[in-house]
């Protein structure tokens, strides 16, 4: 397994539109509690099918000390059940696959 750190990260809009950003402490090693941003758009592209199958979707704000912003869109946005989705659902699986996630915060 690679624990290799990227300089930008890919931020999705709503729209669909994707922009890349400077990643925050991307040349630290996965250790000193910076998350793994490349490990983590491939785990929020694992988690992404099963989310558009109730026509909605996730999108990374940012990271920052380990807390991951996201943003539930689509028929997600406005569900009473995204919070429970969140957090038992994205959120652990981000805190198994991801080293340095420690919490998943909605926008």
């Amino acid at each position: 397994m690679s624990t290799e750190r990227v300089t930008t990260v890919t931020i999705r809009s709503s729209s669909g539109e994707e922009a890349t950003a400077p990643a925050d402490g991307a040349d630290g090693p996965v250790a000193d509690g910076s998350v793994d941003l490349a490990k983590l758009q491939e785990t929020l592209d694992y988690i992404r099918p099963a989310i558009q199958m109730d026509g909605g979707d996730i999108v990374l704000l940012g990271v920052e000390d380990g807390v991951v912003n996201l943003q539930m869109v689509g028929a997600c946005g406005g569900c009473p059940l995204s919070m429970m989705t969140l957090k038992a659902g994205i959120e652990r699986i981000l805190k198994d696959r991801v080293p340095g996630v420690v919490a998943v915060e909605a926008s």
